[in-house]
């Protein structure tokens, strides 16, 4: 009996001892019941006293600053975005692209693409960064948002260049010309032996199709100059200008109702379809980025956990390293308790690498480098998740939100625009060609006119007999004169000609615009049943968005409520523990339940922030939930020159 009592007292002081060892532990493991008002947080603190090993140690909230008030973006790409890619005052330019084609020198990449100086900078800055600032500057600065905003401004010169077929194409043309030939009659040259010739031209021509008719019209005015030693030149120098109107109009193919501007109307459509990606690229990227930013937050809580975890089998070592000394407790619950916090700083070692690969992302996603280093500043969420905010959604109105707001849905239907002018156009192509040519054109003369003496008793030259009796005399051609009495009579209308063509072609079976029109077709067909099948897809998404929000909700109280027995249940075991009644086994079989419902608590609060992000993704209105600025521009341009 005295050996029973010596026991229990020698129990009873270890147990003391290890109550004040333990005082410290026992005060952070207190908790409080759950707030009734408030269903999903639970207070408390998980011990902080013990530290993990010193190769462990390192900051999870990092010394950061915070950045500057940030302001919403614009995220549309407005058609002038182009104009930075433009050659402006093309005719002051020219001397710098005549000079850049003939420089010697060769271009080479920007320093900061093959600069190994540059590839070795780092800013070891940290910044301090909300959810909603980190999307800002994300969309400001990340190259691969970039690179995908480039697509609508490269479409726009798509439209350009649909309406640069109606710009009025001058040419202009000077050349002169002289030959000297052998004469084979000595009559040719009044006894030279060699006919020379010698012109000299000046031409101007402009040409235009018409964005109204789709036909072509021309003026041409063209001026020759020509001299020769012949003494049957009648007007020798001579100059002769011409005058020509040309109209060439297709009356069935190539012809209708704003026909002309089908293709420019094709272009817009196609750029609007770029901006309708890259809405959706942006609405992904705004996605990802969140995704990131919480996979940071729950890195850092695991770690926080695993750490706390760590601290606890490491006290729990330290005190049956006591007990075993004193001969209270046998060594295979050291060894046990030895067991688990290896197991814990495994644990620590494997959060800390995915901790630190997922600020990696983050901070390359977001890529914060005000100074141009190639490695950017870190980034430090502030934002934590919030459970609390009550969740309400209307299912009919997130299906309409998602029918009119979500971007890929907004190309689609783009795309069936754009085939739909596909058969028109093609229709149009199954016509045969029925073409009307006209044309009118003044021409005159001028020059040195005289009168050369007669061979053989008959008049040459300018002279014509003026009367059969008197043979030797004759008149002047009325054609002397310089250039500009040339100019002169063109505008007497007294010279002229002109000529109508009517043209009809048609392939006899017509294969090749029928089976063009037959694709077209299917095209439309094929846009339009993918449609359908992308507002089914649209329709599970939101619905499948829906239900997890709601199932992360509950799945976040019902965590935390896990979390709060499970720490109880932690507490009252650890009692147990002390006074005997409990052994290292079962004490660390609550501590790894409550370690893993605390670790489910935080995947279910971050999956729950992640849900929101996906609800408003699937709906459309992600943007929206973030202030950014972003609509389909309007690309439709007229210059002059596509006005008539």
């Amino acid at each position: 009996m005295s050996r029973s009592k010596s026991v229990l007292l020698a129990i009873l002081t270890v147990s003391m001892l290890l109550i004040g060892t333990r005082s410290g532990l026992a005060q952070d493991l207190t908790t409080t019941s759950p707030n009734p008002s408030n269903p999903l947080k639970v207070t408390g603190t998980l011990p902080t006293t013990p530290l993990p090993p010193p190769d462990l140690t390192g900051p999870i909230q990092m010394q950061s600053t915070p950045v500057g008030p940030q302001t919403p973006p614009h995220a549309s790409v407005p058609p002038s975005d182009s104009n930075q890619f433009e050659h402006h005052d093309d005719f002051l330019n020219l001397p710098r692209i005549f000079a850049h084609q003939w420089s010697p020198s060769t271009q080479v990449a920007p320093d900061n693409v093959i600069s190994e100086r540059y590839l070795r900078s780092e800013d070891s800055t940290a910044r301090g960064l909300t959810l909603k600032e980190a999307i800002y500057i994300a969309i400001q600065n990340n190259p691969s948002l970039k690179a995908s905003q480039l697509d609508p401004v490269a479409s726009m010169e798509t439209v350009r260049q649909a309406n640069g077929t109606f710009d009025p194409n001058l040419t202009a043309q000077g050349d002169i010309e002289k030959t000297v030939v052998p004469v084979t009659s000595s009559l040719e040259t009044g006894g030279g032996t060699a006919y020379v010739q010698k012109f000299y031209d000046w031409n101007f021509g402009i040409n235009k199709v018409s964005a109204i008719t789709n036909g072509t019209w021309g003026v041409t005015f063209n001026n020759d100059r020509s001299l020769s030693n012949s003494l049957f030149s009648g007007v020798n120098p001579s100059y002769a200008p011409t005058l020509a109107l040309s109209l060439s109009q297709p009356l069935l193919q190539n012809f209708g109702w704003q026909f002309a501007t089908i293709n420019v109307r094709i272009a817009e459509s196609g750029q609007k379809q770029a901006q309708w990606t890259y809405g959706q690229a942006l609405q992904d990227f705004v996605q990802k980025i969140g995704g990131d930013y919480w996979n940071v937050v729950l890195s850092e809580e695991n770690l926080e956990v695993a750490r706390a975890a760590l601290r606890f089998n490491l006290d729990l070592v330290r005190q049956n390293a006591i007990s075993v000394k004193v001969g209270t407790l046998a060594p295979i619950d050291l060894q046990e308790a030895q067991s688990a916090a290896a197991t814990s700083e495994a644990n620590v070692y494997t959060a800390e690498a995915n901790l630190k690969n997922s600020r990696s992302q983050l901070r390359q996603d977001v890529m914060l480098n005000p100074y141009g280093t190639f490695i950017p500043e870190e980034i430090q969420p502030l934002t934590r998740p919030n459970p609390q905010e009550q969740v309400t959604v209307d299912e009919e109105r997130a299906l309409e939100l998602a029918v009119q707001y979500v971007p890929s849905l907004g190309s689609m239907r783009e795309a069936i625009r754009n085939a739909l002018l596909q058969v028109k156009y093609s229709e149009n192509q199954v016509l045969p060609q029925l073409n009307l040519g006209a044309q009118f054109g003044l021409t005159s003369t001028s020059g040195t006119a005289p009168c050369l003496p007669t061979l053989s008793g008959l008049p040459t030259g300018n002279c014509t007999p003026s009367t059969a009796t008197t043979p030797l005399t004759g008149n002047k051609l009325p054609f002397g004169g310089i250039y500009g009495d040339a100019l002169d009579r063109l505008w007497g209308f007294s010279y002229y000609n002109y000529a109508a063509v009517l043209t009809f072609q048609m392939p006899l079976d017509n294969a090749v615009p029928r089976a063009a029109l037959a694709q077209a077709r299917v095209q439309y067909e094929q846009q339009r049943v993918l449609y359908r099948a992308a507002l089914s897809q649209a329709v599970v998404n939101v619905e499948s968005s829906i239900a997890n929000l709601y199932a992360d909700y509950k799945r976040a109280y019902a965590t935390a409520s896990a979390t709060y027995y499970a720490r109880q249940s932690l507490h009252d075991e650890q009692i147990r523990f002390r006074v005997g009644l409990a052994t290292t086994h079962d004490l660390l079989q609550f501590q790894e339940e409550e370690v893993s419902a605390e670790g489910n608590q935080v995947q279910a609060e971050v999956d729950l922030e992640n849900a929101k992000l996906a609800l408003s993704h699937s709906d459309g209105t992600l943007l929206q939930e973030f202030n950014i600025n972003w609509e389909v521009q309007n690309p439709h341009e007229v210059p002059w020159y596509a006005a008539f």
